[in-house]
């Protein structure tokens, strides 16, 4: 391990780091895990010339980290919470009076129902009692009307 260290450690790191935008720490990285897999799986260069395996390992390991970091979010330090306004009752209120108005376009029997499922809190067989309806029918209105909910928040610009 030493003798395959000392040959191929220097090269394998410039290569790394080619690979990592210069990026030194994330190229030792490569290099340590690189030689770690060459001490786990002898058998892979025992027969023929160690670079060429060792070089496509690392540029394995590369594509990998590479698509690992493309998965994940990307991470925003402390200094963009900072400059994010603080909420604030008026957004509410403004967004509250833009939902007040689209139930206020929707049919008298899609509100009824939003009303008495969503505002008051009531179950479904709850609402088909307190409108006189079957509770399948509340099922199907309360779909309806959140769909039409949401075709007029977007109008607004208020939906994703």
């Amino acid at each position: 391990m030493r003798a395959l260290y000392a040959e191929h450690a220097g090269p394998l790191l410039r290569y790394a780091m080619h690979l990592m935008s210069g990026d030194r720490q994330r190229a030792e990285d490569i290099v340590q895990e690189t030689l770690l897999r060459a001490w786990q799986h002898p058998e892979a260069i025992a027969d023929r010339p160690a670079r060429p395996w060792l070089f496509a390992v690392a540029r394995n390991l590369a594509i990998d980290a590479y698509r690992a970091k493309r998965a994940r979010p990307h991470e925003v330090g402390e200094a963009a919470l900072e400059v994010l306004p603080a909420s604030d009752d008026a957004e509410r209120a403004l967004e509250s009076w833009a939902v007040a108005d689209a139930l206020g376009e929707l049919r008298p029997e899609h509100r009824n129902v939003l009303l008495e499922t969503y505002y008051r809190g009531k179950s479904v067989a709850e609402a088909a009692l307190a409108l006189g309806i079957p509770a399948g029918t509340v099922k199907s209105r309360t779909f309806y009307a959140l769909r039409a909910l949401r075709l007029a928040l977007e109008e607004r610009g208020l939906a994703p």
